[in-house]
């Protein structure tokens, strides 16, 4: 069952549409990355959704409910652009949100005082904000977000701000928050981390929706017929192209971690890999060979650039086992 339902939404700022015609659904329990470049109408999108702008055309669902301020109250929604009041007490300003949200005081307390012990902010809450810093402000919005115990989480930008400690216990909070139910969308420009942590992604640029789905399945659907290989001594270039199996090959920087001579192979339609690595062996011992599988990253600046991203040697996809 979808929490989020969006169908044909268009929204225009004078003589620009920032929104042309986006159709797509989130499911209940799913992760979402919101993906695109500056511009193409990301921040639009999240606020339709939170009802803090009116569409033009289209609809938004939020749990069955059109976007409004019931909707709303459904949502836990962190913009990029913080909103928190300098001068007012931390526990003050969760406590608000909260409400402004509808949760039950007494509740929120307890939920706050749980936040802000995952976040080790404990005995901070009588502090005004502007006395925190600007990592700990973050952690105050966050909590803010999620007092009220929303079932569709937005995110946008969440890692700005943050080390890589606060970062990976943000991480593992996003993964509890999960398991125990909520949707989450997260747009970011961070694609290890939304690589790492969401089951799908949408993917608008331009005011346009150009892919939806599950990840593994649009890196399925760009994978090409590239291949990494890494053999302990060099290999002679001609004689492999000389076995009618490959279309190119050529040496490429050694991978980070991985001794041995590196190479990206472009194989002929329908030629197997047994038979690939037959030829590949009679050269000389294969160390590591895998099929290149695009990264996030690839898969992101071939649809707002048309430039598929070079082989990544630094930190290539999930290996096979190394061949003996």
């Amino acid at each position: 069952m979808d929490i989020l339902q969006i169908d044909g939404l268009v929204k225009h700022y004078a003589s620009t549409k920032a929104l042309d015609n986006v159709s797509f659904s989130v499911g209940k329990g799913e992760i979402c990355g919101l993906l695109g470049p500056n511009g193409a109408g990301k921040t639009t999108l999240l606020r339709i959704i939170n009802n803090l702008l009116v569409c033009d055309a289209g609809t938004v669902t939020v749990n069955g409910i059109p976007a409004s301020l019931e909707a709303s109250r459904h949502i836990g929604y962190m913009p990029e652009e913080r909103g928190l009041y300098d001068k007012m007490r931390v526990e003050d300003q969760i406590l608000y949100f909260g409400q402004l949200k509808g949760g039950n005081k007494a509740r929120l307390r307890v939920v706050m005082g749980e936040y802000m012990e995952i976040f080790n902010l404990t005995g901070q809450g009588k502090r005004k904000v502007k006395e925190l810093s600007k990592g700990n402000q973050q952690k105050v919005q966050i909590i803010a977000t999620l007092v009220h115990e929303p079932d569709l989480v937005i995110l946008d930008e969440p890692f700005s701000g943050f080390d890589p400690i606060n970062g990976a216990l943000l991480r593992d909070l996003i993964a509890r928050l999960n398991e125990k139910g909520a949707t989450i969308m997260l747009s970011s420009h961070n694609m290890p981390a939304i690589e790492e942590m969401c089951s799908s992604i949408a993917l608008i640029n331009h005011g346009k929706l150009l892919v939806k789905g599950e990840i593994s399945d649009i890196k399925e659907m760009h994978k090409t017929s590239e291949l990494l290989l890494t053999t302990r001594n060099p290999l002679s270039l001609p004689l492999l192209l000389d076995s009618g199996l490959l279309i190119n090959v050529e040496e490429i920087p050694p991978v980070k971690g991985r001794k041995g001579h590196s190479y990206c192979l472009s194989k002929k339609e329908g030629v197997r890999n047994t038979d690939l690595l037959q030829a590949i062996s009679i050269q000389g011992e294969i160390l590591h060979f895998e099929e290149r599988i695009p990264t996030l990253n690839d898969i992101f600046l071939n649809y707002t650039t048309g430039q598929p991203k070079a082989v990544e040697t630094e930190q290539p996809s999930q290996p096979e086992p190394v061949l003996n």
